[in-house]
């Protein structure tokens, strides 16, 4: 499958201040996941904390999955970073079209980042969480409009 084509995300070197709520959400799971890793604590609990604050903790299993996919080789920021850093803005290109786009779409999308095998994966994970935040009324940014 070509992953040449898709579309630059908008957000390359955003503040984080500057994103709207969903997608700000994540990246927060995203760092905060990736601090507690790097820490040799628990990534799974430290994802889940600011997903809750907006009643998605049923998404931090399938961040984490996501996340785990990769090997632990994404580019993410520090939770404090002020703008989206390393792979962020690929990673909410592969959400944002997990929930928006068709499916093969967001498979190119983590394809870009990671093998066949891996991105399948996480293409499941990251359906299961773009549901559970449609549930939410969390709507993230069409990237393809």
């Amino acid at each position: 499958m070509a992953t040449h084509g898709l579309p630059t995300w908008p957000w390359q070197v955003a503040p984080v201040t500057s994103l709207p709520l969903a997608e700000a959400l994540l990246v927060e799971g995203m760092r905060t996941w990736a601090d507690a890793a790097r820490r040799g604590h628990p990534a799974l609990s430290a994802a889940r904390l600011p997903l809750v604050t907006e009643e998605v903790g049923a998404a931090a299993p399938a961040l984490d999955a996501v996340l785990r996919a990769g090997g632990h080789r994404f580019a993410l920021g520090c939770p404090l970073a002020p703008c989206l850093e390393g792979d962020e803005p690929a990673l909410l290109l592969g959400f944002s079209l997990a929930q928006r786009g068709p499916r093969r779409e967001a498979l190119a999308a983590f394809l870009r980042l990671l093998p066949p095998a891996p991105a399948y994966n996480a293409t499941g994970a990251a359906l299961s969480l773009a549901c559970i935040f449609r549930r939410a009324g969390l709507l993230l940014t069409n990237p393809l409009r």
